[in-house]
């Protein structure tokens, strides 16, 4: 299988749809950088008030990261801004293949930390999301998150 290639720099980058946005994710190291890097360009031109798109890179951040080093490839960020009750949020979700297999700690293992969760993704992402959450599909989980955008702003 064939690795998508990275955008290198702004010139790689094609501007978005208006409300809508993907990016598929190669696990690779450079991954979180250059995706966030192209997020912050799409929240630009989609006018989004700098404190959602600050909000918005650090919840990228984090599912992309979960998606590299938790889960199995393919992996794809899509951000969106649905309408919901007349009112526009960012919806940012991560679709990977499922959680990589991971062997089940013995009862006389020497180092038992190893196999317990290490981060504060979720707490973060909780914090600046309105909701979050997780679908499961056949051979498939999205973890998203909905951001709220302030009613001022309106579709370019």
């Amino acid at each position: 299988m064939t690795t998508p290639a990275m955008p290198t720099s702004d010139t790689d980058v094609d501007l978005p749809p208006r409300t809508e946005h993907i990016c598929p994710l190669p696990h690779i190291p450079e991954t979180v950088a250059v995706v966030r890097h192209r997020a912050r360009r799409v929240l630009s031109h989609w006018a989004l008030p700098t404190e959602t798109a600050d909000d918005a890179i650090l919840v990228i951040s984090e599912l992309i990261t979960n998606a590299l080093a938790h889960a199995l490839p393919p992996a794809v960020l899509r951000l969106s801004m649905p309408e919901v009750g007349g009112r526009h949020g960012l919806r940012i979700e991560v679709t990977d293949a499922g959680p990589l297999a991971r062997p089940r700690p013995s009862p006389d293992s020497p180092h038992p930390a190893e196999f317990e969760e290490h981060g504060r993704g979720t707490g973060i992402i909780a914090a600046l999301s309105m909701r979050h959450g997780v679908s499961h599909h056949l051979h498939r989980i999205t973890r998203w998150a909905d951001l709220h955008v302030a009613s001022s702003w309106s579709v370019p």
